[in-house]
């Protein structure tokens, strides 16, 4: 889309060059502010419709009513979703930690189990941002 619009502005400035040739160097000023122009309306086009698009995109999204991937913050079906499926999954690494290790294997097994799901938590609440932001002030001082 955009090699288009390239080749129509090489047209432009090479009829601005040669205008130049013909024209003689007292027009050379109001030749290349012409060729500004049609850039910077070019460029001025060419921004708008990013952002229109960007607005559109942002403005789906909340109709839509999902979430901002930007924000982090998960959704309570998600974080639901998590931990039943870690209850499921600690049946099985239960018993690998007791076969291996027996009760300290389950003891570390089932603390890395709440330790994941303590994380994935706190991430949904905004706690680990808050935590992160504290300790970012901390370095930026």
């Amino acid at each position: 889309m955009e090699a288009p619009r390239d080749a129509e502005l090489k047209k432009e400035l090479d009829a601005a060059l040669h205008a130049r040739k013909d024209l003689g160097e007292e027009y050379e000023s109001a030749l290349v502010d012409s060729f500004l122009e049609k850039v910077e309306k070019r460029l001025d086009s060419t921004i708008d419709r990013q952002m229109r698009r960007h607005l559109a995109e942002q403005q789906m999204i909340v109709a839509r009513g999902a979430r901002n991937p930007a924000s982090g913050v998960d959704s309570w079906g998600e974080r639901f979703g998590f931990g039943v499926v870690s209850l499921i999954l600690a049946i099985p690494l239960s018993a690998i930690g007791v076969v291996n290790a027996d009760l300290p294997g389950l003891f570390v097994t089932w603390f890395g189990i709440v330790g994941v799901n303590a994380v994935h938590a706190a991430r949904g609440t905004g706690l680990l941002s808050a935590f992160r932001r504290s300790r970012k002030s901390e370095w930026s001082d």
